[in-house]
């Protein structure tokens, strides 16, 4: 132990959510490296609300004059202050839309009453074409403003409605997005007093007082908070959530929500409702199942047909049509029946019982017999099955076991996507629609995989002549023109050493395409995404963003102008006015963030360096203390996502991000992010590591960024390196400690995918193919666990549905054979991402302190 220190129990020290693990007495003779003190502690729980709302002038919302190159929005000054803005697109002008201080003074003399000038509460904004006088409600009364001679009257009522507050269907766990600041008009309809809370982004509801019968308030908020009404019994009469713009929220006994509820559940009124009916286009004809085969009614008559004979209760139809525009053909789909998958889970604490409840769900994994789909053609007419051959689409990938055909507007072909098993081969079919004949309208194939979840697009042009594709097959994600009569590359429209992000609009008539693009701005971080703008014959390729930071952009109804939002992760937002052309016409706003910078408030450091092949760039940041001192050495603390689905390294600015890697900071660490080689956004080269090969996640790659960083900043301490991840970071956590144990000593591993052979099929044979292979097994963490070296902790959820728990519990079960010493948290009814609950992220952050921060550092 270093003089001076001393450790005066393992007591655990309360402090509002978090828990220091050890409590350290520093004498004088203290050598110089962080540690986690109560004081550290308090600042982590504290920043989320210190610099919550901190930024302003931050978003620009468009309201563009019908018919007029003119439009105005109004931007957030401060807290609860905000004011107008009319912008003359044309003329490039932007001022104020009036003169606020003149406008609250006239509105005082007319009676209202608490009026100021930079909180105007208006709404149902409508500016005369001529932009010579206003109309506006406040507070239920309708006012118009004569711009010029700056006369206020009252005025009839607007024809447009005010915004009306939606009701939740469901109430949320928290409230998830803050947008710019607004408000809501709560009304109570209901015959008793209700109690208003905000839903704080944390979860925690906060009493903001009691409506009466028949009351009115208008309540200031952020677009995207969420907040519930009550009863008095503690019953939620209704969530709403705050609107871009004014809103008024209704509160009645009817829109009562229903709590949070898993996502993906398909409506019943979803596009399969509508495929039962049939119904041919000409309305001669309706189709239908019956003992597993497709039959013909006519709808006149009523007189029943069977079409198919080949229909089994294994191999059945379903109802899944799609008849030709003139109704003379008819495709339907019979589907081999996959095996049955169930992942079976205890629930031990519910809420409404006593005794455990026992819940299985439908799962398939790698290497499960797959429902297997087979398009059916027909001859109404005729009434003749006619023989299709899958011999270009032997075994597609699908967990549904649905098909989505596209006939053609002649009636003469038609066509669907064929994914294979194993993800090496992709292709579009064409189906002839007389003789059955199948030919290849694009035939992709690859010796790694194709990135369908991420990285597919087509768009067939109105005739059906031609179609638009997405492909990597030059190395890099462009945009290719197929002449699809005869299956060929007619030209490739985007290309260079940067890739597509994705495609917003495909103007058919201009021949154009407009569409996102990452690394096409030379000297900029390459997953900076930018608006771009090409012809389909490749020419005339215009990038029409041009700051340094990710754009987002929202086009005026001609599409002469647009409103182009760009951000980085250290530079708060810039809104820009610029042509269609993308050349600049003036900015709108630049954040102010000065009340957030007095907060103590660091930016993240963007790093770059190389990686494991010495040419390389890894792109990452580095988050420091509030408090950082830089004579100090700081612990170093990775938060880790190498999912190959995406990157995951923030380009936009956010002041808390996720992770909770700024409150861990607060602590006495240095965090940071990076993502390395074999996740997605850069070349296929750089993509293609992930291949059969999940549990590199990248290592190779950021340990050799962290010492390039390391070199730069000697405050960081690579003799402590701690690690923690969720879902695929939490199976990448583990692996450090398995495979890396040399550089990485601690981490925290939060429901993980820990052996891919147990994970969900769509997301693991994406990446590590099929069949199933021994390279499976290697990379298990659970065959690896033997290699076990530092201090770990699992995080497991007992109702996790999206990673099965066993897969924890089997690594738990492999490091007690292998009589390894870790610790296991086992989290009663909490689902996937158990370890950001609360009490998941204070015994997260009690493990990190105890086992990393509070020791010496070790030589290397």
């Amino acid at each position: 132990m270093s003089p001076g220190i001393r450790i005066s129990s393992a007591t655990p020290l309360a402090c509002a959510g978090l828990t220091a693990a050890l409590v350290i007495a520093v004498s004088q003779t203290t050598p110089a490296f962080a540690q986690g003190s109560k004081a550290d502690y308090e600042g982590a729980n504290s920043l989320r609300e210190r610099v919550a709302s901190k930024v302003f002038r931050t978003e620009v919302k468009a309201n563009w004059l019908p018919e007029s190159s003119r439009f105005w929005y109004r931007v957030q000054t401060g807290v609860q202050q905000h004011e107008f803005v009319l912008v003359d697109a044309a003329a490039g002008k932007r001022a104020p839309a009036f003169a606020h201080g003149k406008l609250a003074e006239a509105l005082t003399k007319a009676g209202e009453r608490d009026v100021r000038a930079d909180r105007l509460a208006l709404e149902q904004v409508e500016f005369s074409t001529d932009v010579r006088r206003v109309r506006f409600s406040h507070r239920g009364k309708r006012w118009q403003l004569e711009l010029l001679k700056g006369e206020l009257a009252p005025a009839a009522q607007s024809s447009t409605p005010p915004v009306q507050g939606k009701a939740l269907t469901q109430i949320p766990r928290a409230s998830t997005r803050t947008g710019g600041d607004t408000h809501i008009t709560f009304v109570n309809r209901t015959a008793q007093a209700v109690e208003l809370f905000w839903l704080s982004t944390e979860g925690e509801r906060r009493s903001y007082g009691k409506l009466a019968a028949g009351e009115r308030r208008e309540q200031h908020t952020f677009a995207g908070h969420v907040w519930l009404v009550v009863d008095s019994k503690g019953q939620v009469l209704a969530a709403f959530a705050g609107e871009e713009a004014a809103s008024t929220a209704e509160i009645t006994s009817r829109n009562q929500p229903a709590p949070a509820a898993a996502k993906g559940k398909e409506s019943p009124n979803s596009a399969k409702e509508t495929r039962r009916t049939g119904a041919s286009p000409d309305g001669k004809w309706r189709a239908f199942i019956k003992d597993f085969n497709v039959w013909l009614a006519d709808t006149a008559s009523g007189a029943e047909t069977r079409l198919s004979q080949d229909g089994r209760e294994r191999d059945a139809y379903r109802e899944q049509f799609a008849w030709s525009p003139d109704s003379r053909k008819l495709v339907a789909v019979r589907v081999e029946a996959g095996q049955e998958r169930k992942v079976t889970l205890v629930e031990s604490s519910p809420r409404d019982q006593l005794q455990p409840r026992l819940a299985t769900y439908d799962y398939f994994k790698p290497g499960d017999k797959l429902p297997h789909p087979r398009p059916q053609l027909f001859d109404v007419p005729a009434k003749r099955h006619i023989p299709v051959s899958d011999a270009l689409f032997p075994n597609p990938f699908t967990e549904t076991g649905n098909l989505s055909v596209r006939w053609e507007r002649d009636s003469q072909r038609f066509t669907f996507s064929y994914n294979q098993r194993g993800h090496q081969v992709f292709r579009v079919l064409g189906v002839d629609a007389e003789s059955g004949a199948v030919k290849a309208v694009v035939n992709e194939e690859c010796k790694t995989f194709f990135c369908y979840s991420s990285k597919q697009f087509q768009h067939w042009l109105d005739d059906s002549r031609e179609l638009v594709w997405m492909s990597e097959r030059d190395g890099w994600n462009h945009l290719w023109l197929y002449d699809a009569a005869i299956g060929r590359v007619k030209n490739q429209i985007t290309r260079g050493a940067w890739a597509v992000r994705g495609v917003d609009k495909v103007d058919e008539q201009a021949r154009q395409i407009w569409f996102r693009a990452g690394g096409i701005r030379p000297g900029q971080d390459p997953y900076h995404v930018h608006h771009c703008r090409v012809n389909f014959d490749g020419t005339g390729l215009v990038v029409l963003t041009e700051g340094d930071g990710t754009h987002t952009i929202e086009w005026s109804p001609d599409r002469k102008f647009f409103v182009d939002t760009w951000s980085r992760s250290d530079l708060p937002p810039v809104n820009e006015l610029r042509r269609a052309d993308g050349t600049l016409v003036c900015e709108l706003e630049r954040a102010d963030w000065k009340a957030l910078l007095a907060t103590g408030w660091r930016a993240p450091e963007r790093f770059a360096a190389k990686g494991r092949d010495g040419m390389t760039d890894i792109y990452g940041v580095i988050y420091r203390p509030t408090n950082f001192d830089p004579a100090k050495k700081y612990p170093v603390i990775e938060y880790i996502y190498a999912g190959p689905h995406s990157a995951f390294v923030p380009k936009t600015f956010g002041a808390m991000p996720g992770g909770w890697v700024r409150e861990m900071a607060e602590l006495g660490f240095v965090l940071v992010q990076c993502d390395g080689m074999g996740t997605s956004h850069r070349s296929k080269s750089f993509h293609d590591v992930c291949w059969q090969n999940l549990g590199d996640s990248g290592f190779p790659d950021r340990i050799a960024w962290l010492k390039a960083a390391a070199a730069k900043h000697p405050e960081m301490d690579l003799s402590r390196v701690g690690i923690y991840g969720g879902s695929a970071g939490g199976q990448s956590s583990t692996r450090a400690l398995l495979a890396h144990g040399d550089f990485y000593q601690v981490a925290v591993s939060d429901c993980g995918c820990h052996d891919n052979r147990m994970d969900k099929i769509w997301w693991t044979e994406q990446w590590m193919g099929w069949p199933v292979g021994p390279h499976y097994a290697e990379q298990s963490n659970v065959t690896q666990a033997k290699n076990l070296v530092g201090k770990l902790m699992l995080v497991v959820g007992e109702l996790d549905k999206n990673v099965d728990p066993a897969s924890t519990l089997q690594v738990a079960n492999a490091l007690q054979k292998a009589d390894k010493d870790f610790e296991l948290l086992l989290m009663t009814g909490a689902g996937h991402g158990a370890a950001e609950s609360p009490y998941g992220r204070r015994r997260r952050a009690d493990f990190f302190v105890r086992h990393l921060l509070n020791v010496e550092p070790r030589a290397r």
